[in-house]
């Protein structure tokens, strides 16, 4: 199997989610964060190109306004920022929608993508799923993403189980979830990161549930 031509997406790790209503929640952050920084310090070291997005709303707009400190990267991955990083300023919620995020993996030679920051029930999973229709493998790194508490009329979540539904979902079919510790052994040894599929998922938890 060809190893794989890689780029970290370091999506929307701004001030917003780390207090106020978007508080990410699980895995928390005071857990995720230090693996975002882990994944790309280890991208850093692999060569391996790196953008970093955020997100805006406009700046009439109460959260994700580009002129307010909330807007801002977390200061543990603006500290890490080099020269070489792409920079992207995206008002869609997956990467690649009204942005040249595609064009420019392209012209890296990339093939696969690799997903970290938040929100795993937004940015996260609509990056996998667009992904596919766009020719990029993904891989999501389940301990340095996270999920809010979700509750409307279709009903309520926590954000441990939207976070474990969601990485269960993508590794299914749209993704290679893994840990950050097993990327970065997977980008040592150039190796791709292994992930199931919808078929064997099916099967699986067919036979789990009858067991339960």
């Amino acid at each position: 199997m060809n190893s794989p031509r890689r780029a970290l997406v370091v999506i929307d790790v701004q001030q917003v989610y780390f207090d106020g209503p978007l508080e990410i929640q699980h895995p928390p952050h005071a857990e995720s964060l230090p693996r975002v920084a882990r994944a790309i310090d280890a991208a850093n070291a692999a060569g391996i190109p790196v953008i970093a997005v955020q997100h805006t709303m406009g700046e009439e707009a109460p959260l994700f306004n580009p002129t307010q400190p909330d807007f801002q990267l977390h200061p543990e991955i603006a500290g890490r920022r080099t020269d070489g990083w792409k920079q992207v300023v995206k008002d869609r919620s997956s990467i690649y929608s009204g942005t040249d995020v595609a064009d420019w993996l392209r012209e890296q030679g990339v093939d696969t993508v690799t997903l970290v920051g938040y929100m795993t029930n937004n940015c996260v999973l609509a990056s996998a799923v667009e992904a596919e229709g766009l020719g990029f493998a993904t891989e999501v790194l389940d301990d340095a993403t996270g999920a809010i508490n979700l509750a409307n009329d279709a009903g309520v979540a926590d954000a441990k189980t939207v976070h474990a539904t969601l990485m269960t979902l993508l590794n299914s079919n749209w993704a290679a979830v893994a840990s950050t510790e097993a990327w970065t052994r997977a980008v040592e040894g150039q190796q791709p990161l292994p992930k199931s599929e919808l078929g064997t998922s099916a099967v699986e938890g067919a036979r789990q549930v009858t067991a339960a």
